[in-house]
């Protein structure tokens, strides 16, 4: 399971990709990147080479194929929780009846740090907004 220290550095890792811009399919600090490429990021710094290779998907991807994608590659690489900390995957369907589409890491003081569509990485309260949409959470493994 995934102690303190690894939540402590994914908040320190992921903080250090605040304000890069929202690029779809992007995943390059400072540069672009999407909520996807935010955790592909973090897991290359912490953890070395990504585990698998991101098909190309458009944007609505989630919409299009009624699979749920990102919430089976996340249950292969990360170990699902019922309640998240912070540092913790979380994993959001924009719709009710929709896939996960969206993903983020819960933050201190009740946020999640994530790429926001339109704008950049950056922290959002965790409100109802967020709260109603959560479905999963998980524990990134921990670092030697």
């Amino acid at each position: 399971m995934t102690n303190s220290h690894t939540r402590a550095a994914v908040l320190r890792c992921a903080a250090s990709w605040l304000d890069t811009p929202y690029r779809h399919q992007a995943s390059i600090k400072g540069i672009g990147t999407d909520c996807l490429g935010l955790i592909r990021g973090v897991w290359r710094e912490l953890y070395g080479n990504e585990p698998e290779t991101a098909p190309p998907y458009s944007p609505d991807w989630a919409e299009v194929s009624q699979e749920e994608t990102l919430l089976n590659a996340a249950a292969r690489w990360l170990t699902p929780i019922p309640s998240p900390r912070p540092g913790d995957v979380l994993l959001f369907r924009m719709a009710s009846n929709a896939p996960c589409k969206h993903i983020g890491i819960l933050a201190e003081g009740d946020r999640i740090l994530h790429a926001y569509w339109g704008k950049s990485v950056v922290y959002s309260h965790f409100a109802p907004f967020w709260t109603r949409r959560h479905v999963a959470s998980f524990a990134c493994p921990p670092l030697v």
